[in-house]
């Protein structure tokens, strides 16, 4: 089912050397007009007057963007270590990686990147102790890296590689073929799809799209009716089959899969980014009719596997944090379904079928577990995992006794783990080597209280033997919302921070997937402010417990992260001395009025419902700006983005240097050709840490080493 969510090398002693903060030169903004737009909510006029930022190809949006943009890099190319904290992050970075590895036929497929490469390759090689081969190079489809691969998909034969391609960081993508024996692109290209996964079946494959945009707007305008289609090989676009749309609601989505032995067309249907509807056709009877298993959006289905017409489904259905059950198509009522893994404690994140077992992943306090079980569900034993980390991109094939999946923890970049069913046997295939010292640092899980006594997990890491004194910097992430959530990564920018003494910590806020539905229910629509809530708690925690200081602390998040960031220095400016709000949800009134955005009402509301309105006006970033001291901003977006439009960040930025009564500076970061963050090149990934991390560091006043 597919989610739309969302979402320094050789330091130089400066002590001496650096500015202090308020000989930057002094911030002058740059004039941003006022109209005297304003609606009418419910009887409350509301004024908007940056509305004509939202229109992006405007040249006077165009010339404010070059404008903002200069006053940021002038004053970033006022901090002395710029350049060593890019140097920095280029080493970091500069190491070989591999994803695990996933059989399709008698070859295994993998992602490799060599270390700053900024796109990763797709290889291929016929046995596990072959010699690869690249098979899909998406960094020579453009120079400057910002064509990227979205997915891949192998035909059943093993003949035809299906991919995505996106550009610019846009959501939109195109579909191409390549054929695997002798890595020749074929002339099928299919455009304008979006949030489409590739389901083979004979001689071609389902997928998603829209239709043509205007070609104006492309980037703001609202998605609507999406389509599934059919596409034969060798055939033209506008020959491919239309084999599901609904007429009547422009604003759903619908995703195609096929299972294992492609006998049967599945249907997700979704209205927003939580729940969904599932169809299923016997593909073996051309007039056979789809069998409906949800027809509603109140609760999630996922079909991993299938013996005939018995189809193992994970559902949150009277299951909060999820189960697994089998369903009969000829018995497809709710009454008839049979449980085979029936809801535990901790949340039952995925299941795959490998030579006859069950391998079920859980969350257990937001880091993984793993278990065996039969067929018929019954458990057999737990696979000993080494740590506090996070299995990610685990790899099964249904008649293989091998289990390919990463290893993931905050201290140390993401290893490769086979596993081997027959044997039990546990053993790292692949350990990356990194320019940092993971051995120094250390990662602990705390508990704290939310402001109505919600118990909240949270993840800290730092340097061993750290002193909690009260001055140490610290940088808090967070996202809360969606269903969503962060758990153990090794994230490559953030091991700047850690060596520099800072203290890196994410907290697990309500809103999030963190403990199932239930826990993400907690923090959406009017419950949104337990979100706030709980991250503020987060920073009151470090600070009470002497981890840091007000002056000391930096909070991040991205998208819906980026709408936490913008809502908490709104209620509370004080709490910290530093907020980068990343592609952030900012502007909650008219966040449902481009592209996407209307899926996420389910976790917002919208300004056209009453009650909903009521909460939203509460919070909403843009609209909760008041004269204040707010700490140093750097908000950051994308000109491509299509998933958040960067309006939500121009509107916030303008307002808020409007009515900044103190000394830090409110600066905006708008990345060209960049989008909502997937499948950003490596170089701007670095260009863009290299400026977030010397705009901390400055803010903070860490003495860099």
């Amino acid at each position: 089912m597919i989610k739309y969510i969302l979402p320094l090398a050789v330091f130089i002693m400066v002590s001496c050397q650096q500015k202090p903060n308020n000989e930057i030169s002094k911030m002058k903004y740059p004039e941003t007009r006022k109209t005297d737009t304003v609606d009418t909510y419910f009887g409350v006029k509301i004024a908007d007057p940056y509305r004509w930022l939202e229109n992006d190809n405007s040249e006077e949006t165009a010339a404010w963007v070059k404008a903002e943009n200069k006053i940021t890099n002038d004053y970033l190319s006022q901090i002395p270590y710029r350049a060593k904290v890019k140097e920095r992050l280029t080493q970091i970075w500069n190491f070989e990686r591999y994803s695990p590895p996933s059989k399709k036929g008698k070859h295994y497929f993998f992602y490799k990147n060599d270390g700053i490469q900024n796109q990763s390759v797709l290889y291929m090689k016929e046995g596990l102790n072959e010699t690869p081969s690249v098979l899909l190079d998406p960094n020579l489809l453009a120079a400057d890296g910002t064509v990227s691969l979205g997915g891949a998909k192998v035909s059943k034969n093993g003949k035809l590689l299906a991919y995505t391609i996106n550009r610019a960081g846009s959501d939109w993508s195109e579909i191409h073929l390549l054929d695997i024996a002798t890595k020749q692109k074929l002339s099928d290209e299919i455009h304008w799809v979006k949030f489409s996964d590739i389901a083979w079946q004979g001689n071609g494959f389902y997928y998603s799209a829209y239709g043509k945009p205007d070609g104006k707007s492309e980037f703001v305008e609202k998605n609507e009716f999406h389509k599934v289609y059919y596409h034969e090989i060798g055939k033209k676009q506008n020959e491919d089959i239309l084999i599901y749309e609904d007429q009547v609601h422009g604003l759903r989505n619908f995703a195609a899969s096929t299972t294992d032995d492609e006998k049967y067309l599945l249907i997700y249907g979704s209205e927003s980014t939580s729940g969904n509807t599932l169809l299923i056709k016997d593909l073996s009877a051309p007039k056979a009719p789809f069998v409906t298993i949800s027809d509603n959006f109140e609760n999630n289905y996922t079909v991993i596997h299938n013996q005939g017409n018995n189809f193992f489904i994970i559902t949150d259905k009277d299951a909060p944090k999820y189960k697994l059950i089998q369903v009969n198509l000829n018995q497809p009522h709710s009454k008839a379904w049979k449980t085979l893994l029936p809801e535990q404690n901790d949340l039952l994140e995925n299941v795959s079928v490998a030579y006859n077992k069950l391998v079920a992943l859980y969350l257990k306090d937001v880091k993984s577990k793993m278990q065996v079980n039969k067929l018929d569900g019954s458990f057999e034993y737990e696979i000993n995992l080494p740590g506090i980390c996070k299995i990610e991109s685990l790899s099964a094939d249904k008649d293989d006794s091998l289990l390919f999946f990463s290893y993931n923890t905050f201290t140390a970049p993401a290893s490769v783990y086979q596993y081997n069913l027959v044997t039990k046997s546990l053993n790292e295939t692949f350990k990356p080597k990194c320019d940092f010292k993971s051995d120094d640092y250390e990662t602990k899980q705390v508990f704290y209280k939310s402001k109505d006594g919600t118990k909240i997990p949270m993840f800290i890491t730092h340097k061993k033997g750290v002193s909690l004194n009260g001055n140490n910097p610290c940088f808090l992430f967070g996202y809360g919302g969606f269903n969503s959530y962060y758990a153990p990564e090794f994230r490559i920018d953030r091991a700047v921070f850690l060596e520099q003494g800072g203290i890196y910590a994410i907290p697990g806020i309500r809103g999030g997937g963190e403990y199932g539905e239930e826990w993400h229910k907690a923090g959406i629509k009017c419950k949104k402010q337990n979100v706030f809530d709980d991250f503020i708690a987060a920073a009151e925690f470090l600070i009470n417990e002497k981890y840091t200081t007000a002056s000391k602390l930096a909070i991040n998040g991205r998208s819906n992260g980026g709408l936490l960031i913008g809502a908490v220095i709104t209620q509370k400016p004080e709490l910290c001395k530093v907020a980068i709000p990343t592609v952030g949800v900012l502007d909650m009134l008219r966040y449902h009025k481009f592209t996407i955005g209307w899926a996420w009402a389910s976790d917002y509301g919208t300004s056209e419902n009453k009650e909903e309105f009521d909460c939203l006006i509460k919070y909403s970033p843009l609209h909760n700006i008041k004269p204040a001291n707010y700490p140093a901003t750097l908000v950051t977006t994308g000109d491509h983005d299509d998933r958040v439009v960067p309006a939500h960040s121009f509107k916030f930025t303008a307002t808020l240097q409007q009515m900044q009564k103190g000394a830090n500076p409110i600066l905006i970061r708008v990345d060209e050709n960049a989008g909502h963050g997937a499948g950003k090149p490596t170089a701007k990934q670095i260009d863009e840490a290299a400026d977030i991390w010397s705009f901390v560091f400055y803010n903070l006043g860490v003495t860099y080493k």
